[in-house]
């Protein structure tokens, strides 16, 4: 794969960043709220669901860096999520709901990540295409394998 050094450490990086970022907001709800100048929020529980969400990403990506020729699926639901969120905050920026402090929030967790996946989902779709295509020695095997009598 083209890149594979460079791809295996922006997934290591958005992985461990997830990972912490995800276990912070679970840890402390309202601080996304407290740096912002929202008002801290009614229910933290749903931020820190996202919290819980996004640390699971991390985990994800952990998994694309260790095996990057399989990992295309997984990175390009993230690589979709990093587009709809800043697309989201505009709406709501736009709409006078949020301010534009809440910005700090997309730059980190979203726009700083588009060049990075985007060049590992072209890199990488050449490589999850043919092992898509082509099925795994294990899954011959089990074709030829006889049914058991009955």
């Amino acid at each position: 794969m083209k890149r594979r050094r460079l791809h295996r450490a922006t997934f290591v990086a958005a992985g461990i960043y997830n990972i912490a970022w995800g276990c912070y907001a679970v840890l402390d709800p309202q601080w996304f709220f407290r740096v912002t100048g929202l008002p801290l929020s009614n229910s933290p529980q749903i931020f820190a669901c996202l919290g819980m969400v996004l640390g699971l990403y991390g985990l994800l990506y952990l998994e694309v860096a260790r095996r990057p020729e399989h990992g295309w699926p997984a990175a390009a639901v993230g690589f979709t999520g990093k587009i709809l969120g800043p697309l989201g905050l505009a709406w709501l920026i736009a709409t006078g709901v949020w301010p534009i402090s809440t910005v700090i929030m997309i730059i980190t967790n979203d726009l700083i990540w588009w060049i990075p996946f985007s060049c590992y989902l072209l890199d990488a779709w050449p490589d999850f295409r043919a092992t898509w295509r082509s099925p795994s020695p294990q899954h011959d095997q089990a074709e030829d394998v006889p049914a058991a009598p009955r």
